[in-house]
């Protein structure tokens, strides 16, 4: 069964009706499946059995503490880039030494703080990062495990903003001066080079970009290798896996694994991967309510209660997201824009969409939610962020609750 489907004209998540879930903690608010988020992570990691092999979860795509829990249970590692999000899984009962850090601007506290509690390995942006985690390591007395993040050059077909991997990324090292950073680090007091890491985009839908990154860095790792043969053990391939938003087809746990399999069965390294919205992408959607309808002589207005601040992917990146009524209906459609109360014209979910001809009061889902969702959400415009709701079968639980105009203005001072 899907994670969300129709049952007596009702979109449930799992077995509990949405309508329900509105009725009882309000709108905006973000459903999520338990079992379809631990069922993906389970999924790949499956997969790439016959590997040495972590999965280590990205904590960017959402970081719940419910949902990071779910994943710690299940025995995922995790890909932070914060000291916030290494303080979220701590807190979610992760293990700080199933973790990489990444991310281009970790400070000497984040570096701190992680070598304390046995950080699994730092994915290193840049020479200047490179010398930073070896002087805090040795001021600490301890040999930092890190791990050059190196950009192949290759192009994931993906949009601009998550394409990370190519040279002209902010991200990373380039494939050409990665061996001669990594000798000097070998040079390096407090540090131990433990693997290799690549990272090439975001929504990545075809394996062909993975197959031909992995060939092209393949030489790299011996070549590291054999520069520290007593203590490199990894290659992490990092995450970037899609999932279906329209008409999609990527590729399953089980189609990637058996196209990268091959190339790495003959390291004897350790296989990392960094997956996020695979693992919860479609694992959640966004319900809304329906404020107003508009219509003018040019264009109608499906006017809901959540907006950009909510939900920023349709306005960040022109993202599609399907959506759906929460209350199956046969009913004559419109074209419409689907927008949000927020005071910028860029504030939409969806830009004429076909639509049900809806009514006020009634209830929307914006499908595929689940990632990069309630994550990058805001207080824009004083609104307060939406309420979030974990389900597991026929039960379900308020896991973040709806913040008030009080918890907005607690920290500021007049």
């Amino acid at each position: 069964m899907k994670a969300f489907h129709y049952k007596s004209a009702q979109l449930h998540c799992e077995e509990v009706p949405l309508a329900k879930l509105a009725e009882e903690f309000g709108t905006p608010l973000y459903v999520y499946s338990r079992n379809h988020i631990v069922g993906q992570w389970q999924a790949l990691d499956k997969a790439m059995t016959g590997l040495d092999h972590l999965i280590c979860y990205a904590v960017k795509a959402n970081s719940n503490l419910a949902v990071l829990s779910a994943l710690a249970e299940a025995g995922a590692g995790f890909d932070i880039v914060s000291g916030g999000e290494l303080e979220r899984v701590i807190q979610a009962g992760g293990d700080p030494t199933k973790c990489v850090f990444a991310g281009v601007g970790k400070t000497t506290a984040e570096i701190e703080r992680a070598l304390r509690c046995g950080i699994g390995c730092f994915n290193v942006e840049s020479e200047a990062e490179l010398s930073r985690i070896a002087s805090v390591a040795v001021a600490l007395g301890r040999r930092a495990p890190v791990a050059l993040r190196v950009n192949p050059g290759v192009d994931p077909d993906t949009h601009h903003y998550v394409s990370t991997g190519k040279h002209e990324s902010k991200f990373g090292i380039s494939i050409q001066r990665a061996l001669d950073v990594y000798r000097a680090a070998a040079q390096m007091d407090g540090l131990e080079i433990r693997g290799v890491q690549m990272h090439i985009g975001s929504q990545i839908t075809k394996t062909a970009p993975y197959v031909l990154a992995i060939r092209k860095m393949l030489p790299l790792v011996e070549q590291v290798r054999r520069l520290a043969p007593e203590t490199m053990d990894f290659f992490d391939i990092g995450g970037g896996l899609g999932i279906c938003y329209r008409n999609e087809k990527p590729p399953t746990a089980a189609q990637f694994a058996s196209a990268v399999k091959p190339l790495l069965k003959k390291l004897g390294l350790k296989i990392l991967m960094e997956p996020g919205r695979f693992v919860v992408g479609n694992g959640g959607v966004l319900v809304t309510q329906v404020q107003y309808i508009k219509r003018t002589p040019v264009k109608n207005f499906i006017i809901v209660d959540a907006a950009m601040n909510d939900l920023i992917r349709p306005s960040l990146y022109g993202s599609y997201h399907e959506i759906v009524p929460v209350r199956k209906m046969r009913r004559t459609t419109l074209t419409a824009d689907v927008v949000g109360p927020v005071c910028e014209s860029g504030d939409f979910l969806a830009q004429d969409r076909r639509m049900p001809a809806m009514e006020q009061g009634e209830l929307l889902a914006v499908m595929s939610a689940g990632a990069y969702g309630m994550a990058m959400s805001s207080n824009y415009n004083s609104r307060g962020r939406a309420a979030e709701v974990l389900v597991n079968g026929h039960r379900y639980q308020l896991v973040r609750r709806r913040e008030t105009i009080g918890d907005l203005l607690r920290s500021e001072m007049m």
